[in-house]
Parts: C-alpha cells; sequence; structure tokens
C-alpha cells in the first residue's frame, strides 16, 4: 500500500479526503503533503517520531500566534503514526503562492507592499517571549558562533576579507549581551511567505523556530531577501518598525550578518553542496553591500526611494 494511502487509513480525520498529493519543496526533512476534501484543503506534515516533542512545541506555538494576530496557518491536529515509524501535524492550508514564485509579476510597489506587510507580521510574532529558564542569548548565540567558525576554518574555503569579518564580530559581540529571548522563525524569507493576489496571505513552515534576540530573524534579508527584492527588503524593515527604524538596529542587524558569512558556507558544504558556489557569490555580495563591514547600513537601504 503506498504510504499516502496508509496515512488516509491511519488517521480518522482524513477518512473523508478524496486525495492526498505529496508537495516536493523546501528543505525541510519533513514530507508534506496537501490533502483535499470536497470543500477545503489541509497541509499535512510528517515527521521521524523522535522529534515529535519539539513538533508539539511548533503545533503550540501556532496556536499562540493566532493571539497575536499571525496570518499563518492554524493547527489542526497532531498525532503518531506508529505504522510509519513518524509523527504527524496537520494545519489549513494558506492559499496563494510563495513570492520568490511570482516576484517577476509584482510591480516594485507591490513588492515594498507585501514587503512592509510582512515585517508588521514579523514584529507580531516577536511578541512571544521565551521561558524565563532559558540560558541568554548572548551564551547561545556566541557558542553557536564558535561551532561554525571552527567549522568553517577546517572546511577548506576562504572568504575573501573574512578576518575584516572575525574583526567586526569579536569588537561587537558584547552588544549581544542582555538582548531579549523571544521567538524566532528563523527561516523567515521569501520563499516561506505566502501572497494572493497580490497581497500578502501569510507565512508558513515554523518548523526551524527558535528563541531568542528577535532581530536575528533579519539575517535572511542581507542573505537571501536583498538579492531578489530590493523594495521588499526595505518594506520589511521599516514595515518591522513602523516607518522608524532606529539607528541601533543597524549595529545588530550587521553583527547578525556577519556571522552568518561562516554559518552559511558550513551549512551549504554540508547540506546543498550544488549551491555552494551560488551561496559564495551571495555572500561576496553581502559583503560589497556593507564594505567588509565599514558601513552597518547597507549600500542598497535607501528608504526614501520611490518606488514604481
Amino acid at each position: 500500500m503506498e504510504k499516502a494511502q496508509i496515512i488516509k487509513n491511519s488517521i480518522p480525520f482524513l477518512y473523508s479526503a478524496i486525495r492526498i498529493e505529496k508537495l516536493d519543496k523546501g528543505y525541510s526533512a519533513d514530507e508534506k503533503y496537501i490533502v483535499y476534501f470536497e470543500d477545503r484543503k489541509y497541509l499535512l506534515r510528517l515527521g521521524d517520531i523522535n522529534g515529535y516533542e519539539r513538533k508539539k512545541n511548533e503545533f503550540h506555538i501556532l496556536k499562540k500566534m493566532r493571539e497575536y494576530n499571525v496570518q499563518s496557518s492554524d493547527p489542526v491536529i497532531i498525532g503518531v503514526l506508529n505504522e510509519l515509524n513518524s509523527c504527524y501535524t496537520i494545519y489549513s492550508y494558506i492559499d496563494g503562492v510563495d513570492v520568490k514564485d511570482v516576484l517577476n509579476n509584482l510591480t516594485q510597489i507591490e513588492q515594498y507592499k507585501i514587503g512592509t506587510e510582512a515585517g508588521r507580521q514579523l514584529y507580531n510574532m516577536h511578541l512571544l517571549e521565551a521561558s524565563p529558564t532559558l540560558k541568554s542569548w548572548y551564551e547561545r548565540a556566541m557558542a553557536k558562533h564558535y561551532r561554525y567558525l571552527e567549522a568553517y576554518k577546517s572546511c577548506g574555503i576562504k572568504i575573501k576579507n573574512d578576518d575584516k569579518v572575525l574583526d567586526f564580530i569579536e569588537k561587537n559581540q558584547h552588544l549581544l549581551q542582555g538582548r531579549p529571548n523571544r521567538f524566532q522563525h528563523d527561516d523567515f524569507h521569501l520563499g516561506n511567505i505566502i501572497v494572493n493576489n497580490k497581497k500578502y496571505a501569510g507565512v508558513i513552515d515554523f518548523n526551524s523556530f527558535d528563541w531568542g534576540d528577535p532581530l536575528h530573524d533579519f539575517v535572511k534579508v542581507a542573505l537571501f531577501q536583498r538579492e531578489l527584492s530590493v523594495p521588499f527588503s526595505i518594506g520589511q524593515i521599516k514595515g518591522y518598525f513602523d516607518e522608524k527604524v532606529p539607528e541601533d538596529f543597524w549595529m545588530l542587524y550587521s553583527i547578525y550578518t556577519a556571522m552568518v558569512v561562516f554559518s552559511s558556507v558550513v551549512w551549504s558544504q554540508r547540506y546543498a553542496p550544488d549551491q555552494l558556489n551560488e551561496m559564495i557569490d551571495r555572500i561576496h555580495n553581502l559583503l560589497e553591500d556593507h564594505k567588509d563591514f565599514e558601513l552597518l547600513k547597507p549600500l542598497w537601504f535607501e528608504p526614501n526611494v520611490l518606488f514604481r
């Protein structure tokens, strides 16, 4: 019996489904399916049973997101499929397509407006505070940075002027002390933002969630958004801060952007080696944006530009 049929037969909620269709997209280890009923559809995620506790936390977080007016999938049901040694979660399905797939059909002003709403939504997500028992963000962030740095030094790849990037991080890392522990989506980028009729419809893929400084979620702007859509990127930052971007934001943004230089090389080499050269080019563009971090505010950020 094929896996889709086993899933349908094992989960009572799905008994009346008329079709279950595999969805091959993204880097998540989860298997994803669109489940079709007569009048609606759902997203089903199937993951390793060892990740069940984390899945329950993600499920609870998505319930909390409704309290903060976050446009995301509604969690419907969660459980275990012993037949497949898996856990499953079922969510409401957000109609639309991800922004990345339709950028060429959007004007700059439309990209900017979607980015602005994305920024507002990200701000709302960040209102959720972590458990007070969690270790400090500074301690966890620096430990992770040094782990990636050690891996980078032995990976055989050297980014031009990496010494300047490292000096910048070391000189300013103390500014991470005392930063808040709040919810982080940790994968907030154009591929996970859904639009419908050229308007923001919601954010998906919360499975990489973490806790820490909410501003860390902006590293995807530096690494991915800016490359694909400067209007969206400017809109996201301005929308997050309700048009009033504080100057101290740029220092923290730059520290996290500098850190991602090393983690991105290591991650790509391990998990997406076929895209490693593309990632290195992206990193070089990032470094040019900041002039090897002589600039905190990247060259592309022009808040007063009029998009057409």
